[in-house]
Formats: C-alpha cells, sequence, structure tokens
C-alpha cells in the first residue's frame, strides 16, 4: 500500500495513570483522600482482555501509562511520527463535579510533565487536555491554564453528558476553545456516572449492543449543535468526534438536510442548510467497524460524502480494538489513505514536520 509523503499522524492514543495510588500523588486535600470508580469499571466487559496482549507494565502499571513504551510501540514498531494523546479518565461524569475538576487538573499535569515535556518521544507527542462539561469556570481555568503550551493541541470533552452539548450552557466553552485555536475531542468517557444513556431506550444489554449504538451519543449532540447555531455562532469552532461513526453521519444529516430549507424560520440562528456547516467544523477518527469496509465502492462513498477531508486515522491504543493502516478499506485511493493516515490532521492540529521536528 501506498505510504503518504507526509508525517504520519496517529490521532488518538489513549495515556493513563498508573495506577489510583500514582493518581493521588497528583491530587491535594480535600481530594487525596476521597473515594472514586476506578477507571476501569463499567456497566459491561468487552469480549476478550480490554487491552492489548503486552501493554502493561512490568510492575503492573496500567496499559499505556508508560510513556517509553508507548513512544516505541506508536512511533518506532507503528512508524507513526505524531502521536495525539488522550488522557482517559471517569472523572468527568462523576456526580461531585469539585472532585472530578481536581481529578481533571491532576490528569493534565500529569499528561503535560510526563509526556509532553519529558522523555524520549516527547517531541512526537500531542496532548489533549480534559476539562469538565459539569463546571464551566473550573473548565474554563484549565484552558487558560494551558491553551500556550505548544505541544497542547486540543481540549477534551466526554461524550456521555446530561443534556446535549448544543445547549447554551455550554458556549463558554465554544468561545475559549475558539478563542484559543484548540480543537474539542469529544471521547467516550471510561467508568459509570452521571450520564444520559447510551441509547434513546436506556442501556443496552451486552457489550456488542453498547458499542453498535454508541454513535446514537455523537448524532444527538452533533445534530443538536447544528440546530441549536453552535457553528454559525463560533465559526472558528472545530470538533473531533473520536469514537468513530462517521458512516452514521450522512443518513442522519441527509433527513436533517431534507426538513432544513422549509423550516429555517424556526431556527433563524440557524440559518444554512444542516450539512454546509460540517465541512472546517467536523472531523472524526476511523474506527475498526465503520463502514462500508472493504466494499468495492469504499473509495467513492468516502468522495460523495465528503469524508476524504473529515477522517482522521487513530488506532486507539492500547484498547482491545487498536488498529493499524493495514485496516484501511483496500479500496481507498493513494490520496485518500494520505489524508487520513496524516494529511487531514496535520492540517487541523498545525503539524508543519514529520517526526521529532513537528511543531503544533
Amino acid at each position: 500500500m501506498t505510504t503518504p509523503s507526509g508525517p504520519l499522524v496517529d490521532a488518538s492514543v489513549q495515556i493513563f495513570f498508573r495506577s489510583d495510588a500514582d493518581l493521588r500523588t497528583y491530587l491535594r486535600e480535600p481530594f487525596r483522600s476521597r473515594g472514586y470508580p476506578h477507571v476501569d469499571v463499567a456497566w459491561f466487559a468487552p469480549p476478550g482482555p480490554r487491552y492489548l496482549p503486552g501493554t502493561s507494565g512490568a510492575d503492573g502499571a496500567h496499559p499505556g501509562s508508560d510513556p517509553a513504551a508507548v513512544g516505541r510501540a506508536v512511533v518506532e514498531e507503528r512508524g507513526f511520527d505524531v502521536a495525539v494523546l488522550h488522557p482517559m479518565t471517569a472523572a468527568s461524569i462523576l456526580p461531585d463535579w469539585h472532585l472530578a475538576t481536581a481529578i481533571l487538573a491532576a490528569t493534565n499535569e500529569m499528561l503535560v510533565e510526563r509526556w509532553l515535556d519529558d522523555g524520549p518521544y516527547a517531541a512526537h507527542f500531542r496532548g489533549t487536555i480534559r476539562v469538565n462539561p459539569r463546571d464551566i469556570d473550573g473548565a474554563l481555568r484549565e484552558i487558560e491554564r494551558w491553551k500556550d503550551h505548544p505541544r497542547v493541541v486540543q481540549i477534551g470533552l466526554p461524550m456521555q453528558t446530561e443534556v446535549p452539548y448544543g445547549r447554551p450552557q455550554f458556549k463558554p466553552l465554544w468561545r475559549a476553545a475558539s478563542e484559543a485555536g484548540l480543537p474539542v475531542a469529544v471521547h467516550i468517557e471510561m467508568g459509570v456516572g452521571i450520564t444520559h444513556p447510551p441509547t434513546p431506550s436506556g442501556i443496552t444489554r451486552t457489550y456488542s449492543h453498547l458499542f453498535a449504538y454508541q454513535p446514537m451519543t455523537f448524532v444527538w449532540h452533533l445534530l443538536n449543535m447544528i440546530a441549536e447555531g453552535v457553528f454559525h455562532e463560533f465559526p472558528d469552532l472545530k470538533v473531533v468526534w473520536t469514537d468513530g461513526a462517521a458512516d452514521m453521519l450522512t443518513p442522519f444529516i441527509w433527513r436533517m438536510d431534507t426538513f432544513g430549507r422549509p423550516h429555517l424560520e424556526q431556527t433563524p440562528w440557524a440559518p444554512d442548510i444542516p450539512s454546509s456547516y460540517l465541512p472546517g467544523h467536523v472531523w472524526f477518527v476511523n474506527a475498526l467497524i465503520d463502514g462500508p469496509g472493504d466494499a468495492p465502492f469504499a473509495d467513492e462513498w468516502l468522495r460523495m460524502t465528503g469524508k476524504e477531508d473529515m477522517l482522521l486515522f487513530g488506532s486507539s491504543y492500547p484498547a482491545w480494538h487498536t488498529a493499524g493502516p493495514d485496516d484501511l478499506p483496500a479500496a481507498w485511493t493513494a490520496e485518500q489513505r494520505a489524508k487520513v493516515l496524516g494529511g487531514n490532521a496535520a492540517e487541523l492540529y498545525g503539524i508543519t514536520a514529520a517526526a521529532g521536528a513537528a511543531t503544533a
């Protein structure tokens, strides 16, 4: 398969604290002594091991918690020039938003100290700062604190919320992200907390159902953001949906466009056709189960739906469903592969050179 000439970018590498005890070293009282759910406590377990074999530390450290090991796996073994790191946590869906904000602040400190500012692969790493949408003031403080760090490239929010992201209480977040020039990455949060159910009819019965229905949550957010005029009011806002499901977007946006013109009088704050708000505002990390897979028309589907300019490659390393470049559809053209494997991400994040010389 053709290799892109520009930088190869893995836009979704999941990182963790070594352990709960490790996290507590970054917390201050009264939060250090508090109890909170482990990130791996969830409604369901995957069908096999949760993480790739061999990704745990020799001392039992959590998979994805050793910067050197992750760097070797992503940069040396898989050949990527840049890895965009997404710290995983259960914090932002905790009932106590004060505790959640404290944990996310600690997470950001750990990300910058261990991954972005130190270590043999620091030049290859770019970071996602985690903020709490249930504590807007706390979220704005974290954005202000880290927005000018040269290797921070985006702001991280949870997929699960109590209300959709088009609601007006989130406007300060969109304004801050736009002013900082940072995309917002929405990622499924780990663990269990105060969230809207993953489907309109509640909790799914099995993990496979959850995995299949999960895109409905992103659709719920995105279509609401369009209808409420978020992208019209904040023309510089960029959102990355990091759990895949770009294939789900097309039928929903087609349906939304059908009613777009006749009902514009009901949404004067979003005066354009809904699909027109997608280019330049919306990106997706490509997922293993995204369709149409290896169908012979996969390249045409990508072109006709505009997805060739909206997809980013993300491995989800070290999760059980970690993907590689060879998992991309064989029917894609060389140009489409080049865009997804690095070109789109380089443009979105301002990555102007390959390997350690990359700047963002």
